[in-house]
């Protein structure tokens, strides 16, 4: 590659990254509209802080099947670009719920009293490497039903996610995470990176762990799980009944990684970053005109007193970076998250 090639190839990166960041601000703004038309914001806000301070949730299906929320579904899939691409039964958001909002209201809530999943159609798509990618498109009636269920549980996910997850998060995308790789590297002088990227995420995760870890983060509302665990187990047309893995391609598969994945995102974090000590060093500093934690005095002494390895965690979906001071603890780290 010649160096005009690969100076254009990196401006184009950037104007794609740019553009993406635009786009989410605009989608941003869309969205907070959306939720305070249909008088949600305060509720998704109650639920967030309610996370925060590790309170249990055992009545989210009455807030599911609340009637603004599932307007408010309804607006956010209609909004979306693959709102009309069809399911197995043909259906697209055009042909629900337009004329009769009740009708939609109730189709909804009935549907969830005895859950049971449509079948998923199944779609190949080619990657950049030349490998393919398999999505999972439910019908346009169940992605209004994930919907439903997404916008409930990601305020209290959210209030559990560690700061440096930035893939499928709200008002999050790649150059937060960019940014955050070049401090580490340009001002922290961590020039070593464990690069991980897992093989077949999406397909290979454990049904019984991942309803575990939502009970873990509060999430638990027995029949939310019930019906969450039914659609992991819907039937993908020409493939069979899956007993592993979340379907890309489902509103839902986003947010059900990241909490997968959580665990390990503190795991790495807890070991360096956010690691526990006995006295309090961290302080809260202004800069740039907002509160900022500043643990550099926590550092300093951890290097000092311990023989822990630093470490700083960026992960963006389920490829996550490792940024280390020297190769020795990058070695150590790697074989420790291979083997953890």
């Amino acid at each position: 590659m010649t160096k005009r090639n690969a100076i254009t190839k990196r401006s184009n990166k950037v104007v794609r990254v740019l553009t993406e960041t635009a786009n989410k601000k605009v989608l941003k703004r869309q969205s907070l509209r959306n939720n305070e038309y249909y008088d949600m914001q305060q509720t998704l806000d109650d639920l967030y802080k309610a996370s925060q301070m590790n309170k249990r949730f055992k009545n989210l299906y009455e807030l599911i099947i609340r009637r603004e929320n599932i307007l408010l579904a309804y607006r956010n899939i209609k909004k979306n670009k693959g709102s009309l691409t069809k399911g197995i039964n043909e259906s697209t958001i055009i042909t629900i719920g337009e004329k009769d909002p009740n009708a939609l209201i109730d189709y909804v809530r009935k549907r969830l009293e005895n859950f049971i999943p449509h079948k998923i159609r199944r779609k190949e798509i080619p990657k950049a490497n030349g490998g393919i990618r398999p999505l999972g498109i439910p019908t346009i009636e169940d992605r209004i039903i994930q919907q439903c269920i997404k916008q409930i549980l990601e305020p209290i996910c959210k209030a559990k996610f560690h700061n440096h997850s930035y893939g499928f998060r709200p008002n999050r995308g790649t150059l937060h995470a960019y940014s955050r790789a070049v401090t580490l590297a340009n001002i922290n002088k961590l020039h070593y990176v464990v690069d991980i990227d897992i093989k077949g995420f999406f397909d290979n995760v454990n049904h019984g762990k991942l309803l575990k870890q939502m009970w873990s983060m509060g999430i638990q509302d027995k029949k939310v799980l019930s019906i969450i665990s039914k659609l992991l187990k819907a039937e993908i047309v020409g493939v069979g009944t899956p007993n592993k893995g979340t379907p890309q391609g489902g509103i839902l598969s986003s947010l059900l990684s990241n909490i997968v994945l959580n665990e390990l995102d503190w795991w790495i974090s807890n070991q360096w970053e956010t690691f526990e000590t006995q006295k309090n060093y961290e302080r809260k500093r202004i800069i740039g005109g907002k509160v900022r934690l500043d643990r550099s005095v926590k550092y300093s002494t951890l290097k000092r007193a311990t023989s822990l390895k630093e470490m700083f965690i960026v992960r963006y979906a389920d490829d996550f970076k490792i940024f280390c001071r020297d190769h020795k603890s990058a070695f150590k780290i790697f074989e420790g998250v291979k083997n953890g």
